[in-house]
């Protein structure tokens, strides 16, 4: 039977959990479903391609490409993807590395045009919403990249990072344990999160109170146009 494509994802996914991203090699893979490694070179043409392929397939039931992003909702779905999104590469180990300089695919562009349409519909300008996007986006990948390394090293310490004794002396830090030990991942990452998404709702303001000024000039513009073609002609000339 010919080796399909979403056989060779899903079986590099289980390999991912097993051995982690440095443990996954295309010889690995290839000794796994009991081929040469040559064939799976049609189905994806290096590593790089494999890792784009396990990516897209981590976030695919996470973040289906046919949502309808509201624009006068904006903060509630950016928050709500980020967060799906987070909870998908936290599913796989090494999720974060794996999905780390991946680009939107040709049939995910039409989503995020979505996206882009219902963040210019609030307000914001195409450059700008772009840039929203990625940010939000590179928060989670640095996010998730930070919380899986601090899971692992944590397991693998012979005590609890930051003790007591180590901040005796240190009242400020002391106030802020819970933070700096990093006791509640998740109120952590909603405090960035709800940060970002304050920030462009500021942009937003400032984007929409420069765009206002042009507006009435050009509005003024129009309307002394109109005056003069309904006054017609001057009847002052020469005698």
């Amino acid at each position: 039977m010919a080796l399909q494509r979403d056989e060779v994802v899903r079986t590099a996914l289980r390999l991912l959990d097993e051995e982690g991203i440095d443990g996954l090699t295309t010889r690995r893979l290839a000794r796994e479903l009991g081929v040469q490694s040559p064939a799976l070179y049609w189905h994806f043409k290096n590593k790089r391609e494999l890792l784009d392929l396990m990516a897209e397939a981590m976030l695919a039931e996470a973040l289906p490409p046919d949502r309808e992003p509201d624009p006068a909702h904006w903060p509630e779905w950016i928050a709500a993807d980020a967060r799906a999104k987070r909870g998908a590469l936290l599913a796989y180990r090494d999720g974060a590395r794996v999905h780390a300089g991946t680009l939107p695919s040709e049939d995910e562009l039409p989503a995020v045009e979505a996206q882009l349409a219902a963040l210019c519909g609030a307000g914001l300008r195409p450059r700008t919403a772009l840039r929203l996007l990625l940010t939000v986006d590179r928060y989670i990948m640095g996010w998730v990249t930070e919380e899986q390394a601090w899971r692992q090293d944590t397991a693998d310490r012979d005590r609890p990072p930051f003790p007591d004794e180590a901040l005796r002396e240190l009242p400020l830090l002391r106030e802020a344990v819970d933070v700096l030990r990093m006791t509640d991942h998740d109120a952590d990452f909603e405090y960035g999160l709800r940060v970002l998404i304050e920030g462009f709702r500021a942009e937003i303001a400032r984007e929409a109170a420069e765009c206002a000024p042009a507006s009435e000039a050009r509005a003024s513009a129009g309307q002394a146009s109109e005056g003069r073609a309904q006054e017609g002609p001057s009847s002052d000339g020469p005698a």
